[in-house]
């Protein structure tokens, strides 16, 4: 997610607030927020769900309608998101 500029502590207010609230979505085993090195405006979600099914039912859900249309509104690109599977454990 790629974020304006003055807008980067209004989504991390917003991400903390809610951090704990995800993490508590059943399904969901892992939540962390990263930081891109080269540009600071941009970030991760990192997350890790118990099934696909997990994953869209949090999408659905009234918590993910409420973060979303705070997020959305700081973005200064198009946000992008991947769904991808473990293929070697470590």
């Amino acid at each position: 997610m790629t974020f304006k500029e003055d807008r980067i502590e209004t989504f991390l207010e917003n991400f903390n607030a809610n951090k704990e609230k995800i993490r508590a979505v059943e399904g969901c085993e892992h939540l962390e927020l990263l930081q891109d090195v080269d540009n600071e405006n941009i970030f991760f979600t990192y997350s890790y769900w118990q099934s696909v099914d997990h994953l869209n039912q949090y999408r659905k859900s009234n918590l993910f309608k409420t973060i979303w249309k705070k997020t959305k509104i700081l973005f200064s690109d198009k946000p992008q998101a991947r769904s991808v599977k473990r293929k070697i454990s470590v």
